[in-house]
């Protein structure tokens, strides 16, 4: 072998020899990863490969039933039948719901929206062909199921609300969960799961909507299923008992038909909610089965405002329902006395300023007894520049006034009760003294909802704790407030009391034409009539224009305040008529029919 041999003999064993350690090199890394992932690992890629192979699904909660005091079902849930389509199991997709069109009538918007989503979904996944199937529907789909390959019918749940618009606005509605908040767990992305939207359903959604349960099923490859795993059941709902009563609600709605206003009821001693109707009102089946654009634009547009609780949303003037918390006010405070009379003229003058009672000749020397009996305004007109705004305005929160409630039901308004600093904050000016006898007779800046009148009205006539109002029967007192003393002397609310009973029951009362004839169901009461626009010195010279021929915006309000039975006093209630006109012709004998059929159903269950 010469030396050029030798050299490259030498440098072939040298290249042998590196490629020999590059190739253990490799193969070491390749055992040190493999051990890596195989056992170091092993926990990590278990699961992942579980989940390969299993599909976790998310069962959903029957939701809580929503009862009366009784326990009549006012929120339910009923069996509701879906169509589907599979579309891997059709082959004339276009053709099969062609032939499904002949069976039940599906419009051409109907039809795109099918393809869209299968189009968007893979072949195994069911495509939703329509919800909520009637009886009829499903025998006839199911005659045609050998001629409709790849379509089944599946039952599901659907929230229902037996009594349609009765208690709406109290009970709400439930919908899908909004994009925003669908991505927070696998329940509220479910399409078909529904939360409360608005009023109780929505205030107690966490308790009503239940805890879902977990099924998992083995899967192949694409997805689709082949056995179940484990389960997990779902947990339903809690039932939650309201303090409404039905029949009570029924009759409220029905006196409030064809006319714009709401209806509060509350017990006097406990703070219960027995009816709170407010009129008119909308159907929340109309919600929950989805509502064209044009019936939700008929909605909104609608002049009567059916959405709104006026109930608790509502903020009106109280007019002369007002002057009990004055006359109190000017009592605690010792600006008046019970036997003391100041002398009505039918007007009452502050500078060139001029304050017109209703009765344009006046009521002449009144008590106190007699000003709230005859409603007189000349008299809180006096009696409101005495007090001052201030102590009216201290009195009317320990009224229940000018704030929230903390019901239980969200869109609450707290009303205005106008004091000194609220103006200086809100408009930076001054109080006049011509504002604080405007507030005397419930005018002026002077704003309270229905609710409030209805708790006023509770407070004085249980005249021991300012009780607040609630809904939620059976223990639970999450939203309710304490309730504190109403610290007023009992002399004053007994004279307010006998003063009430006799505007509604003697010959001079306001609302005597309303009282309710039977003597142990008697009830005591205040009416209102709150003007919506200023009346100008042309007006009364010629003489004042008749409501019912002024546009209907422009009418006056009218309030009705009371609490049945007099001896016992146990329900308190409110009703105000938008643009009713006179509190004793249109708001108090809807509420002698509501306080008659309170105490009738009172002693009947």
């Amino acid at each position: 072998m010469s030396f050029r041999d030798g050299e490259r003999q030498k440098v072939f064993e040298r290249r042998v020899a590196l490629l020999g350690f590059g190739k253990l090199a490799l193969l070491s890394t390749l055992v040190g990863r493999m051990y890596y992932l195989q056992v170091l690992q092993e926990d990590k890629y278990r699961t992942l490969s579980d989940q390969n192979r299993l599909s976790t699904r998310v069962l959903l909660p029957p939701r809580g039933q929503i009862t009366d005091r009784q326990g009549r079902p006012l929120a339910v849930n009923r069996r509701s039948y879906q169509l589907l389509i599979i579309p891997e199991r059709v082959e004339d997709f276009d053709g099969t719901l062609k032939t499904l069109a002949t069976i039940i009538p599906l419009t051409p918007k109907e039809m795109a929206r099918i393809k869209r989503d299968a189009k968007r979904k893979r072949g195994f996944v069911p495509v939703k062909i329509r919800d909520d199937l009637s009886w009829e529907d499903v025998a006839r789909i199911e005659v045609n199921l050998p001629d409709l390959p790849g379509i089944s019918i599946e039952m599901g749940r659907r929230r229902f609300y037996p009594h349609g618009k009765v208690a709406a606005h109290v009970l709400g509605y439930t919908a899908s969960p909004s994009e925003k908040t669908s991505n927070a767990s696998p329940l509220l992305s479910d399409p078909d799961f529904k939360v409360g939207q608005t009023g109780i359903e929505r205030v107690y959604d966490q308790k009503l909507r239940g805890a879902p349960g977990l099924r998992r099923v083995e899967v192949n490859a694409v997805g689709r299923e082949i056995r179940d795993i484990d389960r997990v059941d779902e947990t339903a709902g809690q039932n939650l008992a309201l303090s409404l009563d039905l029949k009570l609600q029924k009759k409220a709605s029905e006196l409030m038909a064809g006319v714009s206003g709401a209806v509060v009821v509350i017990d006097v001693t406990s703070g219960e909610i027995v009816t709170m109707a407010s009129s008119p009102s909308f159907n929340p089946e109309d919600f929950e089965k989805g509502m064209t654009p044009a019936d939700w634009r008929k909605l909104i547009n609608d002049p009567f405002t059916p959405l709104i609780n006026k109930a608790v949303h509502g903020q009106y003037a109280p007019g002369s329902t007002f002057k009990m918390a004055v006359a109190l006010a000017a009592l605690e405070g010792n600006r008046i006395s019970p036997n003391e009379t100041i002398y009505c003229p039918g007007h009452f003058d502050i500078g060139t300023a001029r304050f017109h009672c209703w009765k344009r000749g006046g009521h002449g020397n009144v008590t106190v007894t007699e000003a709230i009996q005859q409603s007189c305004d000349v008299y809180f007109y006096e009696t409101a520049r005495r007090t001052g705004i201030e102590r009216i305005a201290e009195m009317s929160h320990r009224l229940g006034l000018g704030h929230n409630s903390g019901i239980d039901l969200p869109g609450e308004q707290p009303g205005l009760i106008p004091d000194k600093k609220w103006k200086r904050s809100v408009k930076n000016e001054r109080w006049q003294l011509g504002e604080t006898v405007l507030a005397g007779i419930g005018q002026g800046f002077v704003l309270t909802t229905p609710l409030q009148l209805a708790v006023m009205t509770a407070r004085i006539a249980n005249g021991r704790t300012a009780l607040s109002p609630h809904f939620a029967l059976g223990g639970d007192t999450s939203t309710r407030q304490t309730q504190p003393e109403l610290g007023v002397r009992s002399q004053n609310l007994d004279l307010i009391r006998n003063a009430m009973f006799n505007a509604t029951n003697t010959p001079k009362g306001t609302s005597f034409n309303a009282r309710i004839k039977e003597e142990p169901f008697a009830m005591a009461g205040k009416t209102g009539t709150a003007q919506v626009r200023r009346i100008t010195r042309a007006e009364r010279e010629q003489g004042v224009v008749s409501n019912d021929e002024l546009p209907w915006k422009a009418r006056d309000h009218a309030l009705f305040v009371g609490f049945a039975p007099f001896s016992k006093p146990k329900f308190a209630i409110s009703v105000i008529v938008e643009h009713g006109g006179s509190g004793s012709a249109t708001a108090a004998p809807i509420a002698r029919d509501v306080l008659w059929e309170a105490q009738r159903i009172r002693f009947v269950s």
